[in-house]
């Protein structure tokens, strides 16, 4: 769910907020990043000084580790703002994108967004609380969006972490991240390397069936399902 973005959202003042500054000067600030309830939450996301002219996921992935794409996401890529999980910022996209971008607020010749973000410790696509899948946990913040997912410049991340199973949202504990790993500070400068990263032209999640592969599959299923029921009724009438 993308905000109207006709202001920003107080939230540096809030206990539970974090920062984090970016290679081209951007900052985040999240309103919670730790102990969130692993079965999901809603979270707001405040962005500034970006660069209008370059597109951006909002989005909770995989950590990959300094200067390296933060892939797979929560939710995939989810270019027409319904899933909640991530949201696409742009103010320039390609045709297809007009319409389902939200544009940058403009301030002072740079970008702005407040988005809300429904965040879970996983889905389908990964598992934040999995060391086989996420061994360096999970991160909140921005990329580059699909027309540039090489392009580190755009990386402002936050490591988040997760209350333990049955503590609630408030439990903290438990984490996506090692124990040792430090939980981030008020504010958090996110090491992004420019150049570095996948070199695909498609964004890099989780999503590897396409919605019309998920159709037919379902219509697939449900004529399997109708065959089962024919053959049941056949063998009842014909049983002795």
């Amino acid at each position: 769910m993308v905000l109207a973005t006709g202001g920003s959202l107080s939230l540096a003042g809030t206990a539970a907020a974090a920062s984090a500054t970016g290679p081209e000067g951007q900052t985040i600030t999240v309103s919670k990043v730790d102990g969130l309830d692993p079965a999901g939450e809603t979270i707001t996301v405040h962005g500034e000084g970006y660069d209008l002219t370059k597109g951006i996921y909002v989005v909770v992935c995989v950590n990959n580790g300094a200067g390296q794409q933060p892939t797979p996401c929560l939710g995939g890529a989810d270019m027409e703002g319904g899933g909640g999980a991530s949201a696409w910022i742009s103010s320039n996209p390609p045709s297809y994108g007009e319409g389902l971008a939200t544009p940058f607020e403009e301030v002072g010749g740079k970008g702005s967004f407040d988005v809300q973000l429904s965040v879970a410790a996983g889905d389908e696509f990964t598992d934040c609380l999995d060391p086989a899948q996420a061994p360096n946990g999970c991160v909140v913040g921005t990329r580059a969006d699909h027309t540039r997912t090489a392009d580190r410049s755009a990386d402002v991340l936050l490591p988040i972490t997760f209350a333990s199973a049955g503590s609630g949202a408030d439990g903290g504990g438990a984490s996506g991240t090692d124990a040792d790993t430090p939980s981030p500070s008020s504010t958090t400068t996110a090491a992004a390397g420019a150049g570095a990263g996948g070199a695909s032209d498609l964004a890099q999640t989780g999503a590897s069936i396409m919605p019309a592969a998920l159709a037919g599959l379902a219509l697939l299923g449900g004529g399997a399902a109708a065959v089962a029921v024919r053959r049941r009724r056949t063998e009842e009438t014909n049983r002795p």
